[in-house]
């Protein structure tokens, strides 16, 4: 199995919905499978990632993959900064 290539052109399916009027997103093709990881986890709700798969090449990942993919130390793009935790002390709410 050879290694996974972020350069590689990815698709990105939203989930098989039978409910016709549910917001949420349509197919999207992307040029490199780095930016369609980082669309996935930094764009989509999380109710549209749940069921979404991305393609790359012979390869389907679901939500736990692409998290996997986003989180990984050979993602090759900046990941969005992580919102810090609010933490409301009794003083803060006077």
């Amino acid at each position: 199995m050879r290694p996974f290539s972020y350069d590689t052109a990815a698709e990105l399916f939203p989930a098989a919905i039978r409910k016709k009027k549910r917001a949420g997103f349509a197919y999207r093709r992307f040029g490199t499978a780095a930016e369609a990881v980082r669309f996935a986890i930094e764009e989509l709700p999380a109710d549209s990632l749940n069921g979404a798969y991305l393609q790359v090449e012979e390869a389907r990942f679901d939500q736990s993959g692409i998290r996997t993919l986003y989180e990984s130390e050979a993602f090759p793009l900046t990941r969005r900064p992580r919102a810090p935790v609010a933490t409301e002390t009794n003083a803060d709410a006077a």
